[in-house]
């Protein structure tokens, strides 16, 4: 244990998704020896980015605006959704350069252990979307973990619907492992090898 503001600031580093207390200890250390690290506009950016960044209204994906580049781009089709579980997934798929549709962020996944139910994500969000008829194919990207195939599963079974094709992402991603971490090649071969999937 360190002193006073020392340890305050490896605490707070350490609340960090994927920081452990280790890594909270390299970075602390980081910026107090490091005279070219600037303090002052990390500070600045994470405040600017509290301010400004939302989800947008209709995909939930993060923008600065009300609606995100992707939901505000003519050129994207607005025939097919992808279903992804966080905005980050959506960087991950738009890397591969095979997707030329539109998005839906859950944001999350069902897990009845975390207390995550199906009410908890963006799924009547969806459903409202869906409501035209303009959608004719839902493609469902969730982690290939537990949490993720139960996600596909119920939203498999929800989306029943005439003229209304549902595919999963086909097999090549790691199964446990996160959409995020994905290579691009890996994430474009299951794009093209996405099957249908029955209820």
């Amino acid at each position: 244990m360190y002193e006073g503001i020392v340890q305050e600031l490896i605490d707070e580093l350490g609340r960090l998704p994927g920081i452990g207390p280790k890594s909270a200890q390299r970075i602390a250390f980081h910026i107090l020896q490091t005279e070219t690290f600037d303090v002052r506009r990390l500070a600045e950016v994470l405040l600017e980015v509290r301010e400004k960044v939302r989800f947008c209204t209709i995909c939930g994906n993060v923008s600065e605006q009300e609606t995100c580049s992707i939901c505000r781009d003519p050129r994207r089709s607005h025939t097919t959704i992808c279903v992804v579980e966080e905005a980050k997934d959506v960087v991950a798929i738009e890397r591969t350069r095979e997707f030329r549709g539109l998005y839906h962020v859950l944001g999350g996944a069902i897990s009845p252990i975390d207390g995550i139910g199906p009410d908890d994500l963006r799924i009547r969000e969806l459903m409202q979307r869906l409501g035209d008829g303009t959608v004719t194919e839902v493609i469902i990207a969730t982690d290939p973990n537990l949490e993720g195939e139960a996600t596909a599963t119920y939203l498999t079974r929800l989306l029943v619907q005439p003229n209304l094709r549902v595919s999963r992402l086909a097999s090549g991603l790691p199964v446990g492992g996160d959409l995020e971490y994905a290579d691009e090649v890996t994430l474009g071969r299951a794009f093209e090898g996405r099957r249908t999937v029955e209820a």
